[in-house]
């Protein structure tokens, strides 16, 4: 709801979405410089002796930023409050290194919670930015920020008071030979990069791909049906997820997740041709299962390769990229459409597309060795 929220309400009571977007995207790049370093933080000292400080600084970033916007206050304000409030915990990554480190010795039961993990997340996509608009629009324009940021401050303590699932922290100690314990920087791990690399562009593909559904859906005159056109695809990746995590785990992580990427790159195309609403939404139904089964696979890659003082940081880490491909995929998309056309606006998710699949592709290769010695 959040990125939603920020943009609605900034572009309906400054009426500029140029300002919007420049405040979201500011937000964004905070967002990506301090979640790594507070994933960290939670490795080192515990996640909740971290998140519970952590929210309540995102909490006065976005209690400021709200009295910004209510009170028409200057607009370097605005850029101040989302630097401030980029604070906000990684909840889905502590959720998943939790169920790491309750089932570190059953693969089975990992990629099973792995699946009920994303279509969670799919369901909060579906649900959110919907919500995000009705509360904006229809009740006023900070309702929609309000009502998010006390989701995420309740939510968040709400977690953090589960104690007896949370893993044990992993202080910075030093081992025998003088180095330093879980010292090794997460993105030294091969494994990891091709996860983070690959969800960069996944992340591009997702932030493209909204735009150009509007765009598509608006020049067949149907704007209203955007919302529900796009929650087909969340639909679709649900029900894979779901499937996907009944199913055995076979083979290696590393090749299913190059599949996943594989089946991504190959149903977008499709949507270039799909020529009228029913056609784009089975088109987009059927895009949409390929993405759970790659997300889960990436998910289950990284906890399996992480040590577990890094486990918060590495698995932040591959969230941060996603979300920095979402946000840079929508300035894309929003790019092609504006200077293609609404019919040439998938050719942004393709090549996003792509890209994620060669990128899988690559760092399949140069992590082969090491997939073959560890399987699963």
């Amino acid at each position: 709801m959040l990125g939603v929220s920020i943009v609605l309400m900034v572009a309906l009571t400054r009426d500029s979405y140029a300002l919007a977007g420049a405040v979201s995207a500011t937000g964004v790049a905070a967002t990506a410089v301090c979640s790594p370093l507070l994933g960290r933080l939670v490795d080192r000292y515990g996640q909740s002796r971290v998140a519970v400080p952590a929210v309540l600084v995102f909490a006065a970033g976005m209690a400021a930023m709200l009295l910004c916007v209510h009170h028409d206050a200057p607009a370097w304000t605005l850029f101040v409050c989302a630097v401030s409030s980029s604070a906000v915990p990684g909840v889905g990554a502590m959720t998943r290194a939790r169920w790491t480190e309750l089932y570190r010795d059953d693969a089975a039961a990992r990629h099973t919670a792995n699946s009920f993990e994303q279509v969670v997340d799919e369901l909060c996509f579906m649900v959110g930015p919907a919500l995000a608009m009705v509360l904006c629009t229809t009740v006023f324009p900070e309702a929609g920020l309000l009502t998010g940021a006390t989701l995420m401050v309740a939510g968040t303590l709400a977690f953090a008071a589960q104690r007896t699932t949370e893993p044990p922290p992993h202080p910075r100690t030093t081992a025998a030979d003088g180095t330093a314990a879980g010292a090794g920087a997460p993105l030294r791990i091969p494994e990891l990069r091709m996860v983070l690399v690959t969800f960069l562009a996944t992340g591009a593909l997702f932030g493209s791909m909204e735009v150009a559904t509007v765009a598509t859906v608006e020049s067949y005159g149907s704007g209203t049906a955007s919302s529900a056109v796009l929650a087909l695809q969340a639909a679709g990746s649900c029900v894979a997820g779901l499937v996907f995590g009944t199913l055995p785990v076979r083979g290696s992580a590393t090749a299913r997740f190059v599949t996943g990427a594989a089946a991504m790159a190959v149903a977008v195309p499709p949507l270039l041709l799909a020529g009228n609403l029913p056609v784009l939404a089975v088109l987009l139904l059927l895009a949409g299962m390929a993405t759970a089964p790659t997300m889960i696979t990436g998910m289950s890659l990284v906890q399996r390769v992480l040590p577990p003082a890094r486990l918060n940081e590495g698995i932040t880490t591959v969230y941060t990229g996603l979300l920095v491909g979402i946000s840079a995929g929508a300035a894309a998309g929003g790019w092609t459409v504006e200077h293609l056309g609404a019919d040439a606006g998938y050719a942004a998710p393709a090549v996003a597309g792509a890209l994620a699949l060669a990128a899988a592709v690559g760092g399949a290769r140069r992590t082969a060795p090491r997939a073959g010695r560890a399987r699963g």
